[in-house]
């Protein structure tokens, strides 16, 4: 008997053992097409095109095979967890199996993943009627969704949803209370609704439009309390909350045009902030998230929108409108930023940390700009190892060889006395581009590590030796030239004139041999620079010569130019204007030649007047005067990230507004906040040697370099 029982076990294991491999084989079994879509979004996971195309093969071949359905769904939301029309066909394709535990784990990860998306809340209170019998189970789903949602501006159809239900149960004080909970804040069919209400208080009894606790609070009241009106405000989103009792002593008619005065007094006051967000709102055309870039109009827009609701020191509403304007805008780092520095103006650095993780991690963290910010705020708070990680995953993975990660990093570590480190970092990347054929960033690391040498240490030697490694490695090029020609202006007496003249005639020369692949703007603007050089530190024949070298080279080409746009004026023109401009667009000899190189000191300026990083200024012992700082293609590099938060005021928001909903944080190791409800995220399965600068100078130098340049 003992041996049967074993015996039928152990074919219930086998038969067991069988059904979970041939589900396996299954769900590993793929099409031509299936194959093919997948090697797509493995190399690119940002391919939305492809993974719609591989849900689409994948639901057209698998029929009941809910392994291979789960598994194009988990990987394709969670690279894109905010599309709520997805996680509401993963949610039906387990309702077909009739698995209500699986459909609601499907709808919990859902609103994790897309918290604030009326219309996930909409399906799930909608699946939540179709399965549960028990009203107040139903009624749990409507408050959870509205706890989040209830005060969006296009929130109508969850409400709707909402009030159709009590209407099926007849609740009419349940009814009642949710109108008074609408007219409590702005929304996009907030005329209706009080029409509906009204509507609905003319057509029921007084005493079935109150609550349970407005009608005993009635019963109980004593004529002399009764005197006394009390029409205390209705919260939003809290279904436990009503108007408190209206009065005694009253008429039913009196009664009721007093009950409903309360609720018109909320519309009223609803509709008066409706009028100044409505422009905000109408012009958002887009409120769902897509991978197709918005337009700028509706980008600004959001700014705007952020602005105005930032000055109005709502937290809650500050906090609700940044989540409904990142559905939209997840894809733009600029958002998260703005709303990590929001939070952190407002003293809820749980918030900021909770907004940054998301970012971080689930949907910009391809973007190396959120990763910098990453470091620098980390760093700010004083994680130092969360810090560097955030640099680190820049040079490893996000964006390696980026010179403005490597120089923040650089200058990170400089800050925290790990000089030999940041030395390192400049080090490393040059070896790694070395490696690299026609690397466009070699030059400019090689000028900025020589920079960064010079300012932090002072040693002139060293920084010379980087620059001259520089032209042993790399094709002369104008950042290259601009940084010695500009290291060579800040150092001792005599100039090493001669060895420049003969680089930048190399440059600016054409020459069959040596052909250089720079323009005609780049190289008459690297002649401009030398110009003011040489007229500072050269001789009488030095500044001949090269002024003369470059009137023969870039004098023909500017007068072409303003030969023809004379000639374009001159089309447009009169007869008579003609006449008079043909007399008087014709330059004088010296005329044409001050145009060839106009004044170095205005093209300097032009080109160099902002940039950030200068060379130290000479002092006046050695004889030289200030050079403007700079480099044009380095700041085409990284201007864009002179600093997070320039293009936004970190608003001053009270830090002690009231806070009714719980907020968990993102990733769970934040602690939870008290004011807004839980929000995360399934992650993916799926030379010659130089006098030493003075001391003095050097610190000067770093201090406005630091200042400058973060």
């Amino acid at each position: 008997m003992v041996l049967l029982e074993q015996e039928l076990l152990c074919r219930l294991i086998m038969e067991m053992l069988l059904i979970v491999w041939v589900e396996l084989f299954m769900s590993n079994t793929m099409s031509a097409e299936e194959e093919r879509l997948w090697n797509i979004v493995r190399t690119n996971s940002l391919d939305f095109n492809s993974w719609t195309a591989l849900i689409e093969e994948t639901e057209k071949v698998a029929e009941n095979n809910i392994l291979k359905i789960r598994k194009v769904y988990d990987a394709f939301l969670a690279e894109f967890p905010l599309c709520y029309g997805y996680w509401k066909k993963y949610a039906d394709h387990e309702a077909n199996l009739g698995s209500v535990d699986k459909v609601v784990e499907v709808y919990e990860r859902a609103i994790q993943g897309v918290t604030y998306s009326v219309e996930i809340w909409l399906h799930y209170c909608m699946f939540a009627i179709s399965t549960y019998g028990d009203p107040d189970t139903v009624r749990r789903f409507f408050e959870r969704g509205l706890a989040y949602v209830g005060t969006d501006y296009l929130s109508s159809s969850l409400w709707d949803k909402y009030i159709e239900y009590e209407y099926m149960q007849q609740e009419w004080g349940r009814l009642a209370l949710i109108y008074t909970r609408i007219l409590e804040n702005p929304n996009q069919q907030l005329d209706r609704y009080f029409n509906s209400f009204k509507e609905l208080a003319g057509n029921r009894p007084l005493s079935e439009l109150k609550s349970a606790e407005e009608a005993a609070a009635a019963a109980g009241t004593s004529s002399e309390a009764g005197d006394q009106v009390n029409e205390g405000e209705v919260q939003p989103d809290a279904a436990d909350q009503s108007p408190k009792p209206v009065s005694a002593g009253l008429t039913e008619a009196e009664e009721l045009e007093k009950y409903i005065g309360i609720r018109e007094e909320m519309y009223k006051k609803a509709k008066e902030f409706d009028s100044k967000i409505i422009g905000f709102e109408t012009a958002i055309r887009r409120p769902y998230f897509h991978v197709r870039p918005l337009n700028v109009a509706e980008l600004e827009n959001w700014h705007n929108y952020l602005d105005f609701m930032e000055r109005e020191g709502d937290l809650n509403k500050v906090v609700k409108l940044y989540e409904r304007c990142l559905i939209a805008c997840a894809n733009y780092p600029e958002y998260w930023i703005r709303y990590v520095l929001s939070m952190e103006a407002s003293g809820n650095l749980d918030l900021a940390n909770n907004a940054l993780a998301r970012a971080t991690q689930v949907f910009v963290k391809r973007q190396p700009e959120i990763h910098i910010f990453s470091a620098r705020f980390k760093e700010q708070s004083g994680d130092i190892p969360g810090a560097r990680a955030a640099y680190q995953l820049v040079h490893s993975e996000i964006s390696p060889g980026l010179l403005e990660a490597i120089i923040k990093h650089a200058n990170m570590e400089h800050r925290l006395g790990n000089l030999e480190d940041a030395f390192s970092l400049y080090e490393q990347a040059i070896a790694i581009e070395k490696g690299k054929e026609h690397s466009q960033t070699l030059p400019m690391l090689f000028a900025q590590y020589s920079r960064f040498v010079y300012l932090v240490s002072g040693n002139a030697e060293k920084a010379r030796e980087i620059i001259v490694e520089a032209l042993e490695h790399v094709q002369l090029s104008k950042p290259l030239l601009e940084a010695l020609i500009h290291f060579e202006s800040i150092q001792s007496l005599p100039k090493q004139i001669d060895y420049l003249d003969s680089l930048v005639v190399k440059f600016i020369v054409p020459n069959p041999e040596n052909p250089n692949v720079a323009s005609v703007a780049e190289r008459e603007e690297l002649s401009s620079i030398f110009l003011e050089f040489i007229n500072l530190f050269g001789g009488t024949e030095s500044i001949k010569k090269a002024e003369d070298r470059h009137a023969k080279l870039f004098l023909p080409h500017r007068s072409t130019s303003e030969l023809k746009k004379r000639h374009a004026d001159d089309y447009l023109a009169s007869d008579k204007t003609k006449i008079a401009k043909s007399y008087s667009s014709v330059p004088s000899p010296a005329q044409s030649l001050m145009g060839a190189y106009p004044s170095a000191q205005t093209q300097w300026s032009a080109g160099y007047g902002v940039q950030p990083q200068a060379w130290p200024p000479a002092t006046q012992a050695q004889g030289q005067q200030q050079w403007t700082p700079g480099y044009t293609q380095q700041q085409a590099a990284y201007s864009a990230y002179g600093g997070y938060g320039s293009s936004y005021t970190n608003p001053q928001l009270p830090a002690t507004t009231t806070q009714t909903t719980a907020y968990a944080a993102y990733p769970p190791t934040y602690s939870a906040q008290q004011t807004f409800p839980p929000q995360s995220y399934a992650q993916p399965t799926a030379a010659t040697a130089a006098a030493p600068v003075p001391a003095q100078q050097s610190a000067s130098a770093a201090q406005a370099y630091y200042g400058t340049y973060y």
